[in-house]
């Protein structure tokens, strides 16, 4: 079997984050186990994916859930949800939507890069200002769906959740909660939809480790249902969305896993790394490390932020950057600025710290 190093291709240590650009994150063996099992029968995938959903919406304490290939194919397919259900002529026209629903709000300041699963299905954003005002005004016969972004675009200027949805519910609109990287904490996967977001959407292959090419979307029944009929194995706008029995199976290990997870033990480790960095890398010359917290995604766990002397150390944050990329073993670390990078915990294997802390003092120690 041909392998990475035979490719070319290099293992790197993720100090970064669960990021899709270095595979999200590891699966474990009880995913892995899951998966191989799956794939030694075949099976009728639409029951499978019925059953694996009514399956995690019982453990996710949700109507019903939906295995999606990622959680920005989850983006795509929620929105569709939200027109079909008031027009189910819509799914022989995506993404033509004259005459039906096609706008979907969204705060100004939420717009990001997985905005175009909204609009290839031929919804339009409408941007609004962080005020009831604004939101009640853009609300008319047009409007299919409101958009929330959790993490780090959130900002005390928002429109609170609690009260957009008041807004939302009095007009008969469903609000998504694209909520991709926000686990940890657990509690994410039936917080958003407890407090009345029709769907959450979740990462499959960050940190509950199931397989990269997966989503979860929990929420309401109405919706999920409205996908099914388009959506793999039948034909339709989400037929290219495949999802096969294996990563079914695999992320429905991922989730059973992680509601039984020591979640306290695991930050505790995260504080160890941290703390372990610090100690070492504040002695160095030019270079200030300190905790950070919340992390990038704004999850409940700690990291390290690194700030260097650029001129004192002969080298930025993003040469810093590139010469752990060039270690043996390779480390990725999160860039912040010229001076600035991050240490990450929540993706290592227990002893990597290590390796991580001994890197820096190579790069940025010179020893």
């Amino acid at each position: 079997m041909t392998s990475y190093k035979e490719l070319g291709v290099h293992p790197v240590i993720n100090a970064y984050a669960t990021v899709t650009k270095y595979g999200g994150s590891l699966m474990p063996p009880e995913v892995l186990a899951a998966m191989t099992a799956a794939a030694n029968s075949f099976v009728d995938l639409a029951a499978l994916q019925r059953a694996v959903g009514a399956r995690i919406a019982e453990l996710t304490r949700n109507e019903a859930a939906y295995v999606t290939s990622g959680a920005a194919a989850g983006v795509l397919l929620a929105a569709a949800a939200c027109v079909l259900r008031k027009c189910p002529e819509a799914a022989k026209t995506f993404p033509q939507l004259e005459g039906m629903p096609h706008e979907a709000i969204v705060q100004r300041h939420h717009r990001n890069g997985y905005d175009f699963g909204v609009q290839a299905i031929g919804l339009r954003f409408i941007e609004i200002e962080p005020c009831l005002d604004s939101l009640r005004a853009a609300i008319n016969e047009r409007t299919a769906c409101l958009f929330w972004f959790a993490g780090t675009m959130n900002t005390p200027d928002d429109i609170p959740l609690p009260q957009l949805l008041k807004v939302a519910e009095a007009h008969d609109l469903p609000v998504i909660v694209d909520a991709a990287a926000q686990l940890p904490p657990v509690d994410n996967l039936w917080r958003y939809t407890q407090m009345g977001a029709a769907l959450a959407l979740f990462s499959g292959g960050k940190d509950l480790r199931g397989p990269q090419p997966t989503g979860l979307m929990l929420g309401r029944r109405e919706l999920i249902e409205c996908i099914r009929p388009i959506s793999s194995p039948n034909h339709g706008l989400g037929r290219p969305l495949k999802v096969g029995k294996e990563e079914l199976m695999g992320v429905l290990a991922a989730v059973e896993r992680y509601l039984g997870l020591d979640h306290a033990a695991r930050a505790t480790y995260c504080e160890d790394c941290v703390a372990l960095w610090l100690a070492a890398l504040n002695p160095l010359a030019g270079v200030t490390a300190e905790r950070a917290f919340p992390n990038e995604a704004n999850q409940p766990l700690p990291w390290c932020r690194v700030t260097i002397d650029a001129a004192g150390l002969g080298m930025s944050a993003d040469a810093a950057v590139r010469a752990f990329l060039a270690q043996e073993p390779a480390i990725a670390v999160s860039p912040l600025s010229d001076t600035q990078f991050h240490l990450n915990p929540m993706t290592l294997n227990r002893g990597e710290e290590i390796i991580v802390r001994d890197a820096c003092l190579r790069v940025l120690g010179g020893s």
